[in-house]
């Protein structure tokens, strides 16, 4: 095998090396270069034929609100000005921690004295029958948007499969392109994890009124077709015509590289509070990362742990305590946010505010005194606020009327 040389005449820096070349390696990348400049020789191997780019604005790029550019993070001059070495269309497929190399491809191999793992999750097929039939597509990348577009020809009819946050990105996406989307979802509601059922229906309304179609309690059955996707079968014997199959139905930790190595997996490669692995050379971040047996797919973590481990290797104290969940979106440009709790429990008190004509519903969880859950449609002014309080677990009796309201400007004396 040919060794990639990593550090011509760079003395005794060490060798840092990156796999995985996504929002939360280039946040780390960001931080480190910010606080230690230059004192790692690094090197960054991404699987994508692309630098980084901001997956949040991929249903936007779908329904041709932006261009590919718009969800460009940094040029490759950037890399090249922080003396980051950056490789590209590069899947690691090895790790030798004995020698302290990564196998590129079946070729080459790179060395290095600090290994980062920020190598995301795959996507997740339903073990159902046709699954694997051209037109049947997931949403998780550029290459699959592509895929998605090439297939949305003139009076395609789409099905999208999963009522979570990327099912309801890739098929708002879909509708703005004129393509007839029906989504299927096999529970009672909506984004079920993030939103209480008042609040789903909101969503649901918002959607439909874009001209996207919404089944519940749709379990998928089988994908049918000849040479390619022709129709979807539901288990009670409903039958949906469909050129297209969109599949989002959650992702898996991609663990397959760590475990391979020895490392400590679980359902994602296991990490300690500094976002190191079982062998204290090695680091995990985001998607990959389990964390006190939480795995988090959010961006807003990924960002976190990423701060936590450029202080830890810039020679900081650092620990990741975990990250309270929030959630926060527009669906067809509805404002939505949830964090902490979202069913009430019978221990907690609920506050209600309901206008569904207007598309406005709040709700604020208040367990002993302390805010432990809120939801919020059409008007979110008062969410970073709540997660504030969520977290901090501060008294909120005299701030329940600014939480459900909206804080009101002081008031002033007449001269």
């Amino acid at each position: 095998m040919a060794i990639l040389r990593t550090d011509p005449g760079a003395g005794a820096r060490e060798r840092l090396l990156v796999v995985g070349n996504g929002m939360a390696s280039l946040r780390f990348l960001e931080r480190l270069t910010e606080r230690a400049p230059g004192r790692y020789d690094v090197t960054v191997v991404g699987a994508e034929p692309v630098a980084a780019y901001n997956r949040v604005l991929l249903s936007s790029l779908l329904g041709g609100e932006v261009d590919e550019a718009a969800c460009a993070f940094r040029g490759l001059d950037w890399y090249e000005d922080h003396g980051i070495r950056l490789l590209t269309g590069a899947p690691v497929t090895g790790i030798d921690r004995a020698s302290g190399l990564a196998i590129v491809g079946e070729t080459h191999v790179l060395p290095f004295d600090k290994l980062v793992l920020a190598v995301g999750s795959t996507p997740i097929r339903l073990p159902k029958p046709g699954m694997d039939l051209p037109g049947v597509i997931t949403f998780r990348d550029l290459a699959d948007v592509a895929a998605i577009r090439k297939a949305a020809v003139e009076h395609a009819r789409a099905v999208v499969i999963g009522g979570g946050l990327l099912g309801l990105e890739a098929a708002v996406g879909l509708a703005r392109r004129g393509i007839d989307t029906t989504l299927l979802h096999v529970m009672d509601r909506l984004m079920e994890r993030q939103l209480d059922h008042a609040a789903a229906g909101l969503v649901k309304r918002a959607l439909e009124a874009r001209g996207v179609g919404v089944m519940l309690k749709a379990d998928t059955a089988a994908v049918e077709g000849g040479t390619r996707v022709e129709r979807l079968r539901l288990a009670d014997g409903t039958v949906l015509p469909a050129d297209l199959v969109v599949v989002s139905v959650g992702v898996r930790p991609s663990v397959a590289l760590a475990k391979a190595a020895g490392l400590a997996t679980s359902r994602g490669i296991v990490v300690d509070d500094r976002m190191t692995t079982s062998d204290p050379r090695i680091f995990a971040l985001g998607e990959c990362a389990e964390h006190r047996g939480q795995i988090y797919g959010l961006v807003e973590p990924a960002y976190e742990q990423a701060e936590t481990l450029s202080r830890h290797l810039s020679g900081e104290a650092a620990s990741y305590q975990g990250t309270a969940l929030a959630t926060s979106l527009k669906v067809s440009g509805l404002p939505v946010f949830s964090a902490g709790v979202v069913d009430t429990p019978e221990s907690a008190e609920a506050i209600l505010l309901s206008d569904p004509g207007a598309g406005l519903y709040r709700k604020l969880l208040v367990e002993e005194g302390r805010l432990i859950g809120a939801v919020f449609v059409g008007d979110v002014a008062e969410q970073g606020w709540c997660k504030d309080l969520i977290r901090s677990g501060e008294p909120v009796a005299g701030h329940l009327d600014d939480l459900m309201f909206g804080r009101r400007a002081p008031r002033t004396l007449a001269a």
